[in-house]
This record gives structure tokens, C-alpha cells and sequence, in this order.
């Protein structure tokens, strides 16, 4: 499968939005988007005019690259959303929070979707007491996250347990144990991510 090799924070000035993709860099002065607000590339500083279909793709990229999925992973998830029952595009945003790399970094176990996506592959958690190395492995409510006994000595995980965390009203923590819960499904407004998901599904359904 391709995954983007270029810099980060190109496309965080693409999308003219931090996408938090850097961890702690997007929070300090040195991230890029601070420095230079304009899209990359030669004509980045030209204005144009965008039609409805850009308005509408360019949602669609930002959710992709919110999350850190290509264009296949996020169709997919977009059809199963679509079959499921309720609003498409609040299914969408649901299934998007609830995959494994995203709740990793939703529960402050890394300071930004791909380095939980990275610590999932690597094998560093549990859910339910069995090991999950599946980025897009979709969690539960009820479901219980924690980090392997074997990688608890890790200094990674020896830090984490230093910080203090706030995750959203739909899971909780125990920073100490390394342990996160599901304690329910995210309701719409319990998912702070800035996307106009009914453009994405309009922009779906042409």
C-alpha cells in the first residue's frame, strides 16, 4: 500500500488548518503553518476561486489526512458508513474515532495519530487482554485499551505515566495503570475533529 513519504506539514498548509500531525511541533512556534500560512508549491500565494466540488474535495482530503488514511481506506469506511443505520456522515466521523490508532491517541498513549499508529503496528497494546496490532481494528463501547506489560518499562510509556491527560467524555483513563476504557460510542458532539462531514458525503454521493 502507498503512504505519503513527503514533509507533514505540507499538507497542514495545503488544508490551511494545523492537522496535528507532528505531536508537540504543531504547538510551538516552530510549526510551519505559523511560519508560512500559504499553500506549498510556486503558485501557493496565488488566490483562486474554488468551485463547489474543491470546496467539497478539499473536506474530504482534510478528513483523510486528519486521520492519516489514503483514499481506498477512507472510501471503504465511507461505504460501511453509509449502510449503517443513522446520519452517514456523523457513522463516518464514529467509525473514524473509534479505529485503534485513533483511540491510542485519543487516550494520550502518543502525541499524534501516527506515532499511534506505529506503536499499534509494533504491538505495544491490548484490548480486552488480547493483543491488537491493527491500526484500523475498530474498538467498542465497553472495550478496555491497555499497553503490554512487556512495554510498560519502555521510556515512552515510563513518561506518559509523568503527564497529565484529558480525553474526550466518551472514554476514559488510568495513566497509572496505562489502561483506557470505552466507556461509549462518540455522539457527534463529543468529537471535537473541524470537519463538515455532510460535504464529504455530498461530494460521495455525486
Amino acid at each position: 500500500m502507498s503512504r505519503y513519504t513527503d514533509a507533514s506539514c505540507r499538507l497542514c498548509r495545503r488544508e490551511a488548518q494545523k492537522l496535528f500531525l507532528k505531536g508537540e511541533r504543531c504547538y510551538s512556534v516552530k510549526c510551519a503553518l505559523e511560519k508560512r500560512p500559504n499553500p506549498p508549491g510556486q503558485h501557493g500565494q496565488g488566490r483562486k476561486k474554488i468551485s463547489e466540488y474543491g470546496v467539497q474535495l478539499r473536506e474530504k482530503q482534510k478528513a483523510k489526512r486528519f486521520y492519516g488514511l489514503q483514499e481506498t481506506q477512507f472510501r471503504n469506511t465511507f461505504d460501511k458508513a453509509a449502510k449503517k443505520k443513522g446520519i452517514t456522515g456523523e457513522n463516518l466521523l464514529v467509525m473514524l474515532e473509534t479505529r485503534m490508532d485513533n483511540v491510542v491517541f485519543r487516550l494520550g498513549f502518543a502525541s499524534s495519530r501516527k506515532e499511534a499508529r506505529q506503536l499499534v503496528v509494533h504491538g505495544h497494546f491490548t484490548v480486552n487482554g488480547k493483543k491488537v496490532d491493527i491500526p484500523s481494528a475498530m474498538v467498542s463501547a465497553g472495550d478496555v485499551i491497555k499497553v503490554k506489560d512487556k512495554s510498560m518499562s519502555s521510556p515512552k510509556f515510563k513518561e506518559i505515566r509523568e503527564m497529565a491527560i484529558s480525553v474526550p467524555a466518551w472514554m476514559s483513563v488510568d495513566v497509572e495503570k496505562l489502561e483506557g476504557k470505552i466507556i461509549a460510542m462518540p455522539r457527534r458532539e463529543e468529537i471535537d475533529t473541524p470537519i463538515a462531514e455532510h460535504l464529504i458525503v455530498e461530494l460521495y454521493s455525486k
